[in-house]
């Protein structure tokens, strides 16, 4: 009879404690994975959250991020005064002012709406407040200000700006940048997808008052997408540009605000998010920059900021300003926080706005 060798009984369990680190290894790449569909999908989230206005409101974050702001800005009797002075006064201007309702259609088939406001004659007002189309609008030597909000912003909040120009003899166009108002589209864009939309709307100008002149005023958001589409051909049309407390440019703005909004590293989500943003968006963060455009321009541009600026760095107007290829000035209202210099100043706002455009018309 064959005799078994004495450790033979011990075999099976040299299998299984062989097993084992296969069984680990199996385990920890199922952590792995399920790790990285996590990751992916907050990155999804925070996409949403930061450039879907239909998924922020859905969200409790949306209202800590609304009232962070908020808390930023400047808070002294002379801002909301006058901020309440030329609301009373926009209201006012609002009943009698002529208008027209406009509409374009974008290159991916987004309708951007916008309003136009004509000045009025000096025997001519309009009795209701309705949105009427009238010959004033077709003037072809008219001066036209294009007027561009700011982040999940719309068109009204800048109609106090809007009355100031008329004031002056302007025709002003104030658009809902896309995703924003009463405008269609998918994902906020920053300035970048917007500074193309935008061309639309210099058409429609151009096409009422082809011997006229075009400033184009931004705020925000708005001062950003106004100082990339200076990197743009532009009609001959357009004079100047107006930049009120723009970033250089989103990809550093969201680096920042991901600290002090989501209390996250911007290394590595940012660099994720921006990725899932091409995918969905049709856009990098890194492209939309200001200040790389601002550089090709030889448009006249004038620099506003808030010298309390906590959301826009101060430090970004000093950067545009020295970027800036064209004629240029630069106005750093004391005591202003993000797009409360006219509120802070108006008197020295809409002189050294309406006394740099007068060098250009």
């Amino acid at each position: 009879m064959k005799k078994k060798h004495p450790f033979a009984a011990a075999q099976p369990l040299h299998n299984k404690t062989h097993r084992l680190p296969k069984r680990t290894g199996r385990i920890l790449i199922g952590i792995l994975l399920v790790s990285f569909v996590i990751y992916w999908i907050v990155c999804y989230f925070l996409v949403s959250l930061a450039l879907v206005p239909s998924f922020m409101e859905k969200t409790e974050v949306f209202e800590s991020v609304t009232d962070s702001s908020i808390e930023a800005l400047v808070q002294t009797s002379d801002i909301q005064n006058n901020r309440s002075a030329a609301i009373d006064e926009t209201k006012e201007w609002l009943k009698t002012v002529r208008a027209e309702k406009l509409s374009v259609t974008t290159a991916d088939g987004y309708r951007l709406i916008g309003v136009a406001f004509a000045p009025n004659d000096a025997n001519s007002t309009r009795q209701d407040s309705s949105l009427q189309a009238d010959d004033a609008f077709q003037q072809s030597d008219s001066r036209w200000a294009l007027l561009l909000h700011g982040y999940t912003g719309w068109k009204e909040e800048l109609y106090p700006l809007a009355y100031r120009y008329v004031q002056e003899g302007y025709h002003v166009l104030v658009p809902d940048m896309r995703c924003s108002g009463e405008s269609e589209g998918d994902f906020i864009g920053m300035g970048w997808t917007d500074r193309l939309d935008n061309l639309l709307w210099l058409s429609e100008i151009t096409s009422r008052s082809p011997n006229g002149s075009i400033v184009i005023h931004g705020q925000s958001m708005g001062a950003s997408c106004a100082l990339m589409m200076s990197g743009e051909p532009l009609p001959s049309q357009v004079r100047a540009i107006i930049s009120d407390c723009a970033y250089t440019d989103a990809y550093q703005m969201f680096a920042k605000q991901m600290k002090d909004w989501f209390s996250l590293p911007s290394f590595p989500i940012l660099d994720s998010m921006n990725l899932m943003l091409q995918l969905r968006g049709g856009y990098d963060l890194k492209d939309a920059s200001a200040l790389e455009s601002v550089k090709k321009t030889r448009l006249p541009v004038l620099i506003i900021h808030g010298a309390d600026d906590h959301m826009v760095p101060l430090q970004m107007a000093h950067q545009l300003y020295e970027a800036a290829g064209g004629p240029k000035e630069l106005l750093i209202v004391p005591g202003a926080g993000h797009a409360q210099a006219p509120d802070k100043d108006p008197e020295t706002y809409y002189r050294t706005v309406f006394s740099f455009l007068r060098q250009y018309e």
